[in-house]
């Protein structure tokens, strides 16, 4: 397999930290939000892979640093729901620590986007994602990084009402602290209910709906799972791991849902790992995970970022592409039902 650069006029633009595909104005094209450190922006697809910004949306991305993303189609909407997280407000002269900016909610009115929700306060935010915690409707959770917030923040998640609220204490809501990379749920034992993966520096985090909390209250699994992935599984290194995307997939074909985890040093932290190879964890019918990413050759210890892990239509076996930091990308194409 390979791949050549041919970067279209519109995605030509500088400061870009992220890229989301979703089909906005649903007319089977999948266009773009453009995640910047700058106005965001979104992009109507064409054919032939083209790229245009959308005139007709009045959608007018604010001057943030954005690190997050999500999005959700509210009932009776023809347009998405979008979420966008802020990481430091780069215009305070007193930062980067205890500086995090505001998160943004734009909900569409008339086929419009008109001026955002601010969504305060804001914990520097490296994740976000809307789901189902089981009350009917998707609401926002948001992985927030502790190492710029410093102090005073959490773990969020607003509950999408009419005018939207962070969920508390009287809710269920557990409050915890986390240097919050990346997330992802799954309904891992099919009670209607997901749970959340939450990537870290250390331990990463997989937490269960409580049993019998009518509300969105949720508790670590047991260490005996085997998905905290906390220190290098491979090589000489044992400082604690550091986390970023996490995705939920079947790598082996056996129907279970397995673990796929990014991992990398930051860049030259030296309390964390340095070669700090990515974890593929497969389920097991009891609901355990063990570590199989050597034997599945995504074991890297490059510095890794970004992944995706799905089919595509000509390789039906999984694919795992990551975007390394400092490093050139790489794509692992899983060839055999045996791990």
């Amino acid at each position: 397999m390979r791949f050549e650069a041919e970067t279209r006029a519109a995605l030509a633009v500088t400061g870009a930290t992220g890229l989301y595909p979703l089909d906005i104005d649903s007319d089977g094209q999948a266009d773009l939000a453009m995640l910047r450190a700058g106005p965001d922006l979104l992009l109507k697809g064409g054919p032939d892979c083209s790229f245009a910004p959308f005139a007709e949306l009045g959608f007018a991305g604010g001057d943030h640093w954005s690190t997050a993303f999500s999005a959700t189609w509210e009932p009776g909407e023809a347009l998405p729901t979008l979420a966008f997280g802020s990481y430091v407000d780069r215009a305070d002269p007193d930062g980067p620590f205890g500086a995090c900016d505001r998160n943004v909610l734009y909900r569409p009115e008339g086929g419009r986007y008109p001026p955002p929700l601010p969504l305060e306060p804001g914990f520097c935010a490296l994740s976000m994602l809307f789901s189902d915690w089981g009350g009917g409707r998707a609401d926002l959770r948001i992985s927030n990084d502790r190492h710029y917030y410093v102090r005073g923040g959490e773990e969020q998640m607003w509950a999408m009402e009419a005018v939207p609220r962070l969920y508390g204490p009287a809710d269920g809501w557990q409050s915890f602290q986390l240097w919050g990379m990346g997330i992802a749920s799954r309904d891992l034992d099919g009670d209607g209910r997901p749970e959340v993966m939450m990537t870290s520096m250390g331990d990463q985090r997989l937490q269960q709906p409580v049993p019998g909390a009518a509300g969105p209250a949720y508790e670590d699994v047991p260490y005996e799972r085997g998905t905290t992935a906390h220190r290098p599984h491979a090589g000489a290194d044992g400082r604690p791991s550091t986390g970023w995307h996490v995705e939920f997939g079947d790598a082996d074909n056996d129907g279970l849902d397995d673990i796929f985890i990014a991992k990398g040093n930051v860049d030259q932290m030296p309390d964390t790992a340095m070669e700090d190879p990515n974890s593929l964890l497969l389920q097991a019918p009891d609901g355990t995970f063990r570590e199989v990413s050597v034997a599945a050759g995504v074991a890297s210890p490059a510095r890794s970022r970004g992944a995706a892990l799905g089919p595509t239509p000509r390789f039906p076996a999984t694919i795992h592409a990551l975007r390394l930091h400092g490093f050139t990308g790489a794509t692992v194409r899983r060839l055999s039902a045996r791990t």
